[in-house]
């Protein structure tokens, strides 16, 4: 089993955690060094360290480890955010509007016992217990961009696997054109599920090739532990180049339809979030620009320096021939 306890199967000390801003201080000596001479040695002893630094958790909650991924485009390089910056600034409207009322309310989210329900146009439909899923497919970390529509970022590192991992399992028919993605709507759990924000339970919905596309991630970690419940625990879905609304948080059924399903923003405002939601800098939201974008934890709030919005978030490379031929003008 892949969650363990912080000390289990460790005969040795667990490292302690390496902090973004250990990482800072690590290149800036890294510099110095380099411009001394001591290249070689010094360029071995980072690759450790930078290794560390990716897999260290931060002690919170159970490990999940995950190996570093091949996949193209799934480890960016950027600076990592801080853990409590993910952890308490968060898009959750099942638990409230505000981006700290997640951190304050998901503590009555109950993620055990789990199960997620596979049905639609599958030939092999089921229940999976979330111990099935995490052991279907070796746990790998990514290093993805997120991407806010509100206009902001972070750089986090996830646990999980190619969603194409479990669609191949479970084998669509010819028919499934989509794959829709329905979350928890508890109101036992959730205070604002019932709000007249969304229409519940939240829907979300991919394509068929954007579901089976090796970036999509199975998500049940990140920052080496399972997710804390105002990051989606204990299953959710991320889709970097993607607005993050896309990536559906605990997720209860994996519905394989012929239709495009109906998106919970999308019922919402149509006019505002599109089906597709692609990350593009060229497609301004009706409210505000889409062109630029705050990174959280680089200081400043709102008058944060702004950075330039990179076309379907920086994966162009690995996701544009997805979009071959379309207006994503219309297609927003």
């Amino acid at each position: 089993m892949l969650i363990k306890s912080r000390q289990d199967g460790f005969n040795h000390p667990v490292p302690s955690e390496i902090t973004p801003r250990d990482v800072y201080e690590g290149r800036r000596d890294l510099l110095k060094l380099l411009a001394g001479g001591a290249a070689g040695a010094v360029l071995s002893s980072w690759a450790a360290r930078d290794a560390m630094a990716q897999t260290s958790a931060p002690g919170k909650l159970a490990a999940l480890v995950g190996a570093k991924s091949s996949v193209a485009g799934a480890m960016t390089t950027e600076k990592v955010s801080d853990y409590k910056d993910a952890t308490s600034y968060n898009n959750y409207y099942e638990f409230g509007t505000d981006k700290a009322d997640p951190a304050r309310n998901a503590g009555t989210l109950k993620t055990k016992p789990w199960t997620v329900e596979i049905e639609g146009l599958v030939k092999k439909p089921g229940k999976y217990g979330i111990e099935d899923l995490i052991k279907l497919n070796a746990q790998e970390e990514r290093i993805y961009r997120l991407r806010c529509v509100e206009g902001w970022s972070m750089v986090i590192p996830w646990v999980g696997y190619s969603l194409a991992e479990l669609i191949k399992k479970v084998e669509p028919q010819g028919n499934a054109k989509f794959v829709e993605f329905v979350t928890l709507a508890d109101p036992k759990t959730m205070p604002f599920v019932g709000s007249r924000v969304l229409d519940w339970p939240y829907v979300e919905g991919l394509r068929m090739d954007e579901a089976m596309h090796p970036l999509t991630l199975l998500t049940f970690g990140m920052y080496g532990e399972v997710l804390p419940n105002q990051n989606g625990a204990p299953v959710r879905l991320v889709v970097p180049w993607k607005y993050g609304f896309k990536s559906a948080k605990s997720i209860v059924k994996i519905r394989f339809v012929e239709k495009e399903p109906s998106t919970a923003w999308n019922k919402a405002a149509a006019n505002e979030y599109g089906f597709y939601s692609n990350v593009n800098p060229n497609v301004d939201h009706p409210r505000w620009s889409q062109a630029t974008e705050r990174r959280i934890g680089d200081g400043g709030g709102l008058f944060a320096k702004r950075t330039k919005t990179q076309m379907f978030n920086g994966y162009e490379a690995q996701v544009g021939q997805l979009y071959a031929g379309m207006d994503l003008k219309k297609n927003y």
